[in-house]
């Protein structure tokens, strides 16, 4: 008597773990190349990723190269002069999010580690691509933790709905800016302009 087979099944492809870039790159998340990361798509998904999951004030997102100049103008004033290497790390802090977007702290809180084993991948490929050690000194860690934090506040503060003392909490003491450069980096910027403004000087640190 002929055994019954069973139903064949279907072989499934492993899922894609790559994205297409404009360039034309295709960057994979799993075993991120130096070699498929280009400054012209990180400015592009920068200008087009949202602090604050979006909830700010303004006609426009506050984008994530935005934030990005605002940490630079910050830390310059927090340690006087930003030498190469320093400004260089200082206008990439964020740049995986051009593939992973900003993930807020607290779903952040939620997944755990998986987030922040892809985040340091692809800072690492990243860093190589544009000539930093995978793991940056913890001096210039500091000071890119302060002028995070700093910009934090003065986002959180006035453009999504934080009160003083809620800020003073979570991201401590207000930084100390120049009226004219709070105002400009504070008020949110179209995507092309955030785009064209963080290209810029990421070319000049380069």
């Amino acid at each position: 008597m002929l055994r019954k087979l069973p139903p064949r099944t279907r072989t499934r492809a492993a899922p894609r773990a790559w994205q297409r870039m404009l360039s034309g790159r295709r960057l994979d998340l799993l075993d991120p190349s130096p070699l498929d990361v280009e400054i012209e798509d990180i400015a592009h998904g920068l200008a087009r990723v949202a602090r604050w999951n979006g909830q700010t004030q303004g006609p426009h997102i506050f984008s994530v190269a935005q934030h990005t100049l605002l940490v630079e103008q910050i830390a310059k004033r927090q340690v006087g002069h930003l030498d190469q290497r320093l400004a260089l790390a200082l206008l990439l802090h964020d740049a995986p999010e051009y593939v992973i977007g900003d993930m807020i702290t607290p779903f952040k809180a939620v997944i755990g580690d998986t987030y922040k084993a892809v985040e340091k991948r692809l800072l690492t490929a990243i860093h190589l691509r544009f000539g930093l050690p995978p793991e940056l000194p913890a001096e210039l860690r500091r000071v890119i933790k302060a002028a995070d934090a700093g910009a934090a506040f003065l986002e959180a503060t006035q453009l999504a709905g934080f009160s003083i003392e809620e800020a003073l909490h979570f991201f401590g003491a207000r930084p100390a800016l120049p009226a004219a450069v709070e105002r400009e980096h504070l008020t949110p910027w179209p995507a092309d302009t955030a785009e064209e403004r963080y290209l810029a000087q990421v070319r000049r640190a380069l």
